[in-house]
């Protein structure tokens, strides 16, 4: 059956509002206008980041919403003026696009571009529209991909292709998590070999950072969790030291300038949480150690350290989508996969159906998860 220029009725999990859980509909997705693809998804990893925005402390979160941002696909159709993609490929989407025409994708000290930014923030497509109708309303998109849906439409420049034999349920985590915490070791933090590492938060995202730190040469990676049932798995990442911080009497980052004689050369914050953002800092080694944050905090909130941590030669930083030009690094990231250069189905604890996604936030909130892979 050609579907090309139809309107496709299919199954999504929308958020109708904050706080509540996900209701599997029928819902209609449009053709995609110019420069936009329709894209089949075959497999979307459940993030923090969707359970961030469904609990109501994102400021950009709208509803009702269809959320997911990790996901993989072939693509059904694509709009007028496109001619990257046709129908049938292999893609990755991507929450940070890469129009290669911005002065963010000009420049290579950044990945943040911002071709369609505004539109992305307010749910939309970039011509302050949905493709998205349910039960007779407008659904809104979410981080310009919407990937709890058998079908979603995005903007060419949010689309990577990628190797045809990659499997979906798989590679669709580079999209987000696995990236994201990889990058931010390698691109961001540029860790060196010999290096100490400390990483705060032991989810997909801190598992991939203790990965890049493996990767980067570094010495000695420290993981820091109130979960020691994260422990046995950051080995196998690459972790060589655990501390838990409900173990402590004292300040985590006292301990952890303790065990290695000032602090570390490098840390990362996988959580969100303001509190352990200093800390990570703090537990840096002074005239030199650099803080990477990663984890996305709730509204309004700020971090807060005494400036005299970063006089005496501290550096903080902030990282998204772990540096990556998306476009240009995705599909190379998945061929690293395949070659066997970079652990990927590690990651996978739990695969379900679309029908079972209230279980797979259950699963992460309860701390029994790694990464969730819905199967469509």
């Amino acid at each position: 059956m050609d579907t090309a220029g139809k309107v496709i009725k299919c199954k999504a999990a929308v958020a109708w509002e904050a706080g509540k859980p996900l209701s599997v509909e029928e819902v209609e997705v449009a053709p995609p206008k110019a420069h936009e693809v329709r894209v089949k998804i075959h497999a979307t990893g459940v993030c923090h980041t969707d359970a961030h925005t469904l609990s109501g402390t994102d400021p950009e979160g709208v509803f009702p919403v269809i959320l997911g941002h990790e996901g993989a696909g072939t693509v059904e159709s694509v709009g007028e003026g496109v001619t990257k993609f046709k129908t049938g490929d292999t893609v990755i989407l991507l929450y940070i696009p890469q129009c290669g025409e911005c002065k963010f994708c000009k420049n290579p000290k950044t990945n943040l571009c911002q071709k369609i930014r505004v539109t992305q923030g307010q749910g939309l497509m970039p011509d302050q529209t949905s493709r998205f109708t349910c039960k007779g309303k407008p659904i809104f998109h979410f981080m310009g991909t919407s990937t709890f849906s058998e079908y979603t439409v995005v903007a060419e420049i949010s689309l990577a292709k990628v190797d045809e034999k990659a499997p979906l349920d798989k590679v669709c985590l580079l999209g987000c998590g696995i990236s994201t915490g990889y990058g931010a070791a390698l691109n961001t933090a540029k860790v060196e070999a010999g290096s100490t590492c400390a990483v705060f938060g032991l989810g997909a995202v801190g598992l991939a950072a203790v990965m890049g730190c493996k990767a980067a040469g570094a010495a000695r990676i420290i993981g820091v969790d109130i979960n020691p049932e994260r422990f046995k798995m950051a080995k196998t990442f690459g972790a060589t030291d655990f501390v838990n911080p409900k173990e402590q009497s004292r300040a985590i980052q006292e301990v952890l300038a303790e065990m290695t004689n000032g602090g570390v050369d490098y840390s990362f914050e996988c959580i969100g949480n303001v509190d352990v953002m200093r800390a990570a800092l703090e537990a840096c080694h002074k005239g030199w150690g650099t803080s990477v944050i990663i984890g996305v905090a709730g509204a309004g909130q700020e971090i807060s350290t005494r400036p005299f941590q970063l006089v005496t030669g501290r550096t903080w930083k902030g990282t998204a989508f772990g540096g990556w030009k998306s476009v240009d690094s995705v599909p190379q990231l998945v061929d690293d996969y395949m070659n066997k250069k970079l652990k990927v189905d590690e990651f996978v604890t739990h695969t379900m159906p679309l029908a079972q996604v209230n279980e797979a936030f259950d699963l992460m909130h309860a701390g029994k998860s790694i990464r969730s892979v819905l199967i469509f």
